[in-house]
């Protein structure tokens, strides 16, 4: 057997394969013993039907279809264990198979061409003398105070009132009739504009301007009508823009009465004795979530800037094993919520997912090849002790550490300790300016207004990074049905 190889786009290799004419005869001839064993043909026992009547009733061009397809499948597999080819994925003819039918005789050569994905081809240009920007988050004070906060208004208790009118961070029952303007500058009643014993809390932002503002300063049983305006972006576009009244009568007025915050308070919504235990508990978490966020801001930037300087051809196969991925992970949550992906999930709906999955699937891929170039030329690696423990502390914080398939679990500590490392090794060995929170957010928005200004014809989707949970090594029967809905055909 002939075999030419060809380095085609996209990380394959094209394959051209001259098969022996005698292989193409022992290829055939074993194909045909074998259906004229299993094959039954009316009027003789299996295996007793003579050749020509055999070729006859089965017809030719069906034992030639079926030799030709064994014939493909185990050469192109030879050759590629020949070639030291390392494919990822199946094969594909690049020869139409009709074609070949007509070219294939029996006891002749036949030469046809075949590709096969193999491992990305990855150039990455530069990965050291990097200088980057990233915001640099700190932690403030003030957090912790806005979240004990927060608890007290969780547990806040309903007290009435009834000697002064209402404020804000009241709650009123309210009665309410709304009309909107028509064109002839009359004000009817409109759908969904109107309520009784409806619980309002005095805050702003949970209606158009002026609803709640209008009822600030008002007593208990009083009614009023409030003139105001849809605004001209209201979501209902039969209202949006138009003057309308509300008439308003506060039925119930109420105040929230706080606990004290105090050592009682700390151990009802925690599980710290003191108040000070629980205050110094979410300054440590707070303080932690500002430097884990600085550190992510950090890396996304290197990253950024990495991708810039990388050259990478990523075969068809990984692109859509990562759609694929998307999609399962996607589904299971679905599947979560308590929807049934069996039903909801169509071939159509699926294949749908896949291709809008593909920027990401490309986005994430690429991460990958320019951290795992990283690691190769540096050779960092994850220390087998780093591994167990990680592994250890993930399984004391599950609930049903039978439902952990261990080798999954390996797998994505794994790849999550590997990237710690390569992450770490990038910031020690480039150029990271921290700047105030808000800096670049401020600035990527003005230059996008402005792109968007010069090329309003331009629809780029947003990246979007996508961290993988440890969760996934939880073994749930969800996902084995995802992953055969989505099977690649």
């Amino acid at each position: 057997m002939k075999v030419t190889q060809e380095q085609l786009p996209d990380s394959q290799v094209g394959l051209q394969i001259e098969i022996p004419a005698e292989v193409s005869k022992q290829t055939y001839e074993k194909v045909l013993k074998k259906l004229m064993k299993t094959v039954r043909v009316p009027g003789f026992r299996p295996g007793k039907v003579p050749r020509p009547v055999f070729l006859q009733r089965f017809g030719s061009a069906q034992i030639k279809a079926a030799a030709l397809e064994e014939l493909v499948q185990t050469t192109v597999e030879q050759a590629i264990k020949d070639e030291s080819i390392e494919a990822i994925g199946n094969y594909q003819l690049t020869t139409e198979f009709d074609e070949l039918i007509e070219q294939y005789t029996p006891g002749e050569t036949l030469t046809f061409q075949a590709s096969v994905d193999v491992p990305p081809r990855v150039t990455l240009e530069q990965y050291t003398g990097l200088e980057v920007q990233a915001e640099e988050i700190k932690y403030e004070d003030s957090k912790v105070d806005e979240v004990l906060e927060q608890y007290r208004l969780n547990l806040a208790t309903l007290v009435p009132i009834e000697d002064r009118a209402a404020q804000m961070g009241d709650v009123a029952v309210v009665d309410f009739e709304g009309k909107v303007e028509q064109a002839d500058g009359s004000f009817e009643v409109f759908e969904g504009g109107s309520a009784e014993d409806f619980q309002v809390e005095l805050k702003e932002g949970g209606f158009i301007d002026g609803f709640v503002e209008g009822m600030i300063g008002m007593a208990l049983d009083e009614t009023k009508e409030l003139a105001l305006k849809f605004p001209e972006d209201y979501p209902q576009a039969d209202l949006a823009g138009k003057a309308t009244t509300f008439t308003v009568t506060i039925k119930e007025l109420k105040e929230k009465e706080l606990p004290e915050l105090d050592d009682d308070f700390a151990e009802e919504v925690s599980e710290f004795a003191t108040l000070e235990e629980l205050r110094k508990s979410l300054e440590e978490r707070y303080q932690q979530e500002a430097q884990d966020k600085t550190e992510s801001n950090q890396f996304e930037a290197l990253l950024e800037a990495l991708l810039k300087h990388l050259d990478a051809e990523i075969p068809e196969t990984l692109i859509r094993r990562e759609a694929n991925h998307l999609v399962q992970q996607a589904a299971i949550q679905l599947s979560r919520q308590g929807i049934d992906i069996n039903k909801m999930l169509t071939p159509e709906i699926v294949e749908n997912m896949r291709e809008r999955s593909r920027p990401e699937a490309i986005d994430r891929l690429r991460r990958t090849l320019a951290l795992g170039e990283v690691a190769k030329q540096e050779e960092i690696t994850v220390d087998e002790a780093d591994l167990k423990t990680r592994m250890q502390e993930m399984m004391d914080e599950v609930k049903n550490p039978e439902e952990i398939d261990p080798e999954r679990l390996r797998e994505v500590v794994n790849e999550e300790l590997l990237q710690e490392k390569i992450l770490k090794w990038l910031v020690e060995n480039n150029t990271v300016d921290l700047v105030p929170e808000g800096t670049l957010s401020a600035a990527e928005a003005a230059e996008a207004a402005v792109s968007g200004a010069d090329e309003k014809s331009t629809d780029m989707p947003p990246a979007t990074d996508t961290a993988e949970s440890a969760s996934e090594a939880v073994v749930e029967t969800t996902a084995v049905a995802v992953e055969a809905t989505v099977e690649e055909e």
